[in-house]
C-alpha cells in the first residue's frame, strides 16, 4: 500500500490568552520536545479527543510568561511537527477593526497582513534558501471543518477575513487603527505571524479562529483597550473555542486522503539552493520541518 502523506491525521492545537486547556481530553501526558530552533513556549500536552490525536501546546506558555515578540514561533512549529502534527488550529485572541465584528464574535481568517519586525520569520536562510507560495496561507479544508464545527457548536463565527498582525505588545495608537480599516482589515492581533508562514514552510495545514476581546481603539463610543476588559471577554471566549474544538475534531479525523489544499507538498518548488551548495548544518536542522524533501 502506498503511505499517504498526512496520514493518519494529528491534530495541534495553538492556544493562545484565555485558553489553556481542552476539554475532554483522555490519556493527557506533557512531553518535552527538543528543537534545534530554540525552545518551545511549553511542553506539549498530547491525549485523545473522541478517538483522535490530539496536540496542546499553549502559544504562551502555561502561565503566560511570553509577551508575543518573545514567543519563539520557529520552535513551536518545529516542535509540532516532531510531535507528529500533521494539521494545526490556531486560536487567538485579537481586537476588531469593524463595527459587525463585535466583542465575543469570532472570525475563522482567511488572509493576513505581517506588521512583525523583530521575528524569525523563516527556517530558511544563508546556506539553504527556499520561497514558499503564500498566496492563500491558511488551509481551505481546515476552514471549511471550523466553518461547520463553529454552526454545530453554536458559536457565531464569519468564514473569511483579514488579521492584521502588530509587533506589540502594546496595542495600537488611534492613528495605527484607523489605517488598518483603511486597508480593509478585519481584525488585528499580535501572535499569528510569522506563526502561518512557518506552518506552511513545514508543510502542515494550518487555519485560525480569531476570538475578538474587544473594538480596537478605532470605535468612537468604545474605551481605549484595556487588559481587565480584555480578560473578561476572553474567559467568555475561551469556552467557545473549546466548543468548537470538540465539534471540529471529530471532522477532520474523518479524512482519508492527502489534504486537497496541498499543504503537504508546500516545499516541492520552494527550495532553490542546489543540494552541493546547501549548509550542512542547516540542513541538519531542518529535518523535521523539510525532510520529506531534502532527505533528512
Amino acid at each position: 500500500m502506498t503511505e499517504v502523506p498526512g496520514m493518519p491525521p494529528v491534530i495541534g492545537i495553538l492556544g493562545g490568552s484565555g485558553l489553556y486547556d481542552i476539554d475532554g481530553l483522555e490519556e493527557r501526558h506533557w512531553r518535552t520536545i527538543s528543537s534545534p530552533f530554540g525552545n518551545p513556549s511549553d511542553d506539549i500536552m498530547e491525549g485523545i479527543l473522541d478517538g483522535q490525536r490530539v496536540l496542546f501546546l499553549p502559544r504562551h506558555g502555561r502561565k503566560h510568561h511570553l509577551p508575543p515578540s518573545a514567543v519563539n514561533y520557529r520552535a513551536n512549529i518545529d516542535a509540532l511537527k516532531r510531535a507528529g502534527a500533521t494539521e494545526i488550529l490556531s486560536l487567538s485572541a485579537v481586537g476588531s477593526l469593524k463595527e459587525e465584528f463585535p466583542p465575543g464574535h469570532f472570525v475563522i481568517v482567511d488572509q493576513f497582513i505581517d506588521r512583525t519586525f523583530s521575528r524569525e520569520k523563516s527556517f530558511f536562510g544563508a546556506g539553504c534558501v527556499a520561497h514558499v507560495a503564500l498566496g492563500d496561507p491558511v488551509c481551505t479544508r481546515l476552514g471549511e471543518a471550523l466553518e461547520l464545527a463553529a454552526v454545530a457548536a453554536g458559536v457565531t463565527a464569519t468564514r473569511g477575513g483579514t488579521y492584521l498582525a502588530m509587533e506589540g505588545p502594546q496595542f495600537s495608537t488611534r492613528a495605527e487603527s484607523k489605517l488598518y480599516q483603511s486597508w480593509d482589515c478585519d481584525v488585528i492581533g499580535m501572535t499569528n505571524m510569522p506563526e502561518a508562514k512557518l506552518a506552511r514552510e513545514a508543510e502542515l495545514c494550518y487555519a485560525t479562529v480569531a476570538m475578538v476581546t474587544d473594538y480596537d481603539c478605532w470605535h468612537e463610543g468604545h474605551s481605549d483597550v484595556t487588559v481587565d476588559a480584555v480578560i473578561k471577554v476572553l474567559h467568555e471566549n475561551a469556552a467557545k473555542a473549546r466548543a468548537i474544538v470538540k465539534e471540529v475534531v471529530p471532522l477532520l479525523a474523518k479524512r482519508t486522503e492527502s489534504c486537497h489544499a496541498g499543504c503537504q507538498t508546500a516545499l516541492d518548488v520552494a527550495i532553490v539552493t542546489p543540494p552541493e551548495a546547501r549548509d550542512p548544518q542547516l540542513v541538519g536542522m531542518l529535518d523535521a520541518v523539510a525532510g520529506r524533501v531534502l532527505g533528512g
